[in-house]
C-alpha cells in the first residue's frame, strides 16, 4: 500500500455542489495551495449533462452513486432509489436544476444567509409584460441584488399555458405569493401562494448552470489548484464535502462517531458524536390528468419514441430549443394545510406524539425540531408543502396487486404533485463495512412519525381542489381523467395508503452531519468545525441540521459561500486576486 504523501494547504474531500465552491473563493489568494479529491470523473462536456431533460439518463450511469434505502416499513417494505452525483459537480450535475430557496436554516439567521444566496446566483432579466404569463406579477423588481456564478433561468417554454393558469388557479384560492421565495427580505413577506419556478439553466445557452461551469471551469487553471484521487495528508485543514450519505461515511471510516457502530467493523473509537443520524429528505407523490392533444407536453419522450427523441435531440443541438431545454417543471407554490379539520387532526396528532422529554443530546434535538416545525404544521399562514406541476405523466410505484400502470400511457398529461416539505420523520446513514468500497447502511425512515403522512395525505386530497379550479382545469380534459385510477382520492385514508404506495425521494437529503452545539446533538459548530477534531469541517448538506420547504440545491451554494468566508477569515486568506 503506498504511503500517503503530505500536501502543504487546504484539502477538499468532494468536487461536488460544495466542494467546488469552496475550491474557487479559497484558491482566489495565490498564497494558498488547494487541492480537491473526487471519485468521479469530469462529465461537464457530455450532453446528458448539459441538455436539461436528459438528466435521467445519467441515473443509470457511473455517474450517479445509485444508492437504495433498505425496506421502509411505512412505504410497504419499498426501497427508495437515491440519487446523488459521483462526477466533478456531484449532484449538481444529475439533478433536476429546480432553484427555489426559503431562508432562515436553524444556527445561521437569515440576515446572515441572505447575501450569500444572491452571492451564489444571477437571478434572469425578464420584461414586465411577461410577468403576468409567468405568474410572478409584483416580485420581480429586486433583480439587482444578485450577481453569482450559478445562471438561473424559466426553463422552457415561457408561454406554456400552465404557467398562467397555474397562478390564476392558486389566486382564485386566495393564495398569492408577496415576494420573490428567493429575494424574501422579512418575515412580512408570505411564503403562500403559486409561482412559475426558476432553474440553473443558463438563459443564453440553455445548458445546466452547476458547480462545474459556474465555479470550476472559470478557475480551473490556478497554478495554486489541483484535483486528484489518491491519497493525501494535509498540513493546513481537510474539509469533507461529500454529500449527505458519503461525508458520515467517511468520518466514521475515521474513527469519528458512536463507538458501538465502529467497534462492530473493527475500527478504534476518536470522537463520539452522532454522525449519520439525524437523516432528512423530502418525498414526492403526485396524479397525472390527462390534457388535450394539443397542449405541449413531454409525453412522447417519456415513452422514449424515437421519433420524438431524434426530432427533439436536433433541435436541441441546432438552435437550443425544444423539448430538452427543460424537465417540464414550470411551476410551484407554497402552500399549508388548508382544511381546518385538517389542520385540527395535526394538532391531535402532535399532541399524542411528543418527542422523548430526556437529556440526551437526541433528545434536545428532537424537542427543538419538534417545536419549530409544529409551529409550521398548525399555521394558516406558512407551507408545510410544496405544490408543483410537471407536463408530463410522472411513473410512479404502483401496487402490483391493482390495475395501476406500471408504465407510460398514450396521450398527453400535466401532473400535479405534492412535496412534503417539514418531515418530523428522522433516518440514518451508517457504515455498513470497514470496506470504503461498501455503501452505508441508508435508513431514512419515512413516515415513522405518523404526522408526516397526515399531513402529505391532507396536501394530496387539496390538489383534487386545484385541479378543479379555473382556469388550470380548463386544460385538463373534463370530467378530469386520472393516469391511474388509484390516485382518485377521497378520504384520508385513501390518500395515505396512495402515498405509502407511490410516494419517492426528492433528493433532497440533509442533517447527517448536523451544524449543532454538540450538547444539542450537533456534529459540527456554527464554523462547520467537527466537534472536538482538529482541522477537520464538513461544508455539504449533511451540515444543514433542519430542512427547509425549499429545494435544498440553492442552500448547499449558500452554506458553501458562507463557509468560505468563515474559512478565509480564518486563515487570513485574500478573496479576488487572482
Amino acid at each position: 500500500m503506498p504511503k500517503p504523501r503530505y500536501f502543504h494547504g487546504i484539502v477538499i474531500v468532494g468536487g461536488g455542489t460544495a466542494g467546488l465552491v469552496l475550491a474557487n473563493r479559497l484558491s482566489e489568494d495565490p498564497t494558498q495551495s488547494i487541492l480537491v479529491l473526487e471519485a468521479g470523473s469530469d462529465l461537464s462536456e457530455d450532453i446528458r449533462v448539459k441538455a436539461p431533460a436528459l438528466y435521467q439518463s445519467l441515473l443509470g450511469t457511473d455517474a450517479n452513486w445509485g444508492f437504495q434505502t433498505v425496506p421502509q416499513p411505512n412505504l410497504k417494505g419499498r426501497s427508495v432509489d437515491l440519487h446523488q452525483g459521483r462526477t466533478l459537480g456531484g449532484t449538481s450535475a444529475i439533478n433536476g436544476h429546480i432553484y427555489e430557496s426559503a431562508l432562515g436554516n436553524h444556527g445561521w439567521n437569515q440576515d446572515a444567509l441572505r447575501k450569500y444566496y444572491a452571492k451564489a446566483y444571477t437571478f434572469p432579466s425578464i420584461d414586465e409584460s411577461s410577468e403576468k404569463s409567468l405568474g410572478v406579477e409584483g416580485f420581480m423588481g429586486s433583480n439587482n441584488l444578485s450577481n453569482g456564478p450559478v445562471q438561473l433561468s424559466f426553463a422552457g417554454n415561457m408561454d406554456h399555458p400552465i404557467r398562467e393558469a397555474w397562478a390564476e388557479a392558486f389566486r382564485s384560492q386566495g393564495h398569492y405569493m408577496s415576494c420573490n421565495p428567493l429575494q424574501r427580505t422579512s418575515d412580512s413577506d408570505t411564503l403562500i401562494g403559486s409561482f412559475s419556478c426558476l432553474s440553473s439553466i443558463n438563459p443564453e445557452t440553455k445548458e445546466r448552470s452547476f458547480a462545474v461551469s459556474a465555479y470550476y471551469d472559470p478557475i480551473k487553471d490556478r497554478p495554486n489548484l489541483d484535483l486528484l484521487t489518491n491519497t493525501v495528508l494535509a498540513t493546513k485543514e481537510v474539509i469533507i464535502s461529500a454529500g449527505v450519505f458519503q461525508s458520515p461515511k467517511i468520518l466514521e471510516l475515521s474513527g469519528i462517531g458512536d463507538p458501538r457502530i465502529l467497534t462492530e467493523y473493527g475500527i478504534e473509537p476518536v470522537k463520539n458524536l452522532p454522525v449519520g443520524e439525524n437523516l432528512q429528505d423530502h418525498l414526492i407523490c403526485g396524479t397525472s390528468f390527462e390534457v388535450g392533444k394539443d397542449l405541449e407536453t413531454l409525453d412522447d419522450l417519456i415513452r422514449q419514441e424515437p421519433a420524438a427523441i431524434e426530432r427533439s435531440m436536433q433541435e436541441y443541438l441546432m438552435s437550443r430549443t425544444g423539448p430538452l431545454t427543460s424537465i417540464g417543471m414550470h411551476t410551484y407554490a407554497y402552500l399549508p394545510v388548508i382544511s381546518k379539520p385538517g389542520r385540527e387532526a395535526i394538532d391531535a396528532l402532535l399532541r399524542d406524539h411528543l418527542p422523548p422529554l430526556g437529556d440526551l443530546p437526541s433528545d434536545i434535538r428532537a424537542q427543538m425540531y419538534y417545536q419549530l416545525v409544529k409551529k409550521t404544521l398548525i399555521s394558516a399562514q406558512l407551507p408545510s408543502a410544496a405544490y408543483l406541476s410537471v407536463v408530463g405523466q410522472q411513473i410512479l410505484p404502483v401496487d402490483p396487486r391493482s390495475d395501476s400502470p406500471a408504465g407510460p400511457l398514450p396521450g398527453k398529461f400535466i401532473t400535479l404533485g405534492v412535496m412534503l416539505s417539514q418531515p418530523l420523520s428522522r433516518g440514518s446513514v451508517h457504515i455498513a463495512s470497514s470496506d470504503p468500497s461498501v455503501a452505508p447502511r441508508i435508513d431514512p425512515k419515512y413516515f415513522s412519525n405518523p404526522i408526516d403522512a397526515e399531513v402529505m395525505a391532507q396536501h394530496m386530497l387539496y390538489l383534487d381542489t386545484i385541479a378543479k379550479s379555473s382556469p388550470l382545469s380548463k386544460l385538463f380534459k373534463q370530467p378530469l381523467r386520472r393516469r391511474d385510477p388509484a390516485a382518485d382520492l377521497t378520504t384520508v385514508d385513501s390518500a395515505k395508503n396512495y402515498v405509502r404506495t407511490s410516494a419517492i425521494s426528492m433528493w433532497h437529503y440533509a442533517g447527517t452531519c448536523a451544524m449543532l452545539p454538540e450538547e444539542k446533538g450537533g456534529v459540527v459548530s456554527n464554523e462547520l468545525k467537527v466537534h472536538g477534531v482538529k482541522g477537520l469541517r464538513v461544508v455539504d448538506s449533511s451540515a444543514i441540521p433542519l430542512i427547509s420547504t425549499a429545494n435544498i440545491q440553492s442552500t448547499v451554494y449558500a452554506l458553501a459561500e458562507r463557509a468560505a468566508d468563515l474559512i478565509k477569515e480564518e486563515y487570513g486568506i485574500q478573496s479576488g486576486l487572482v
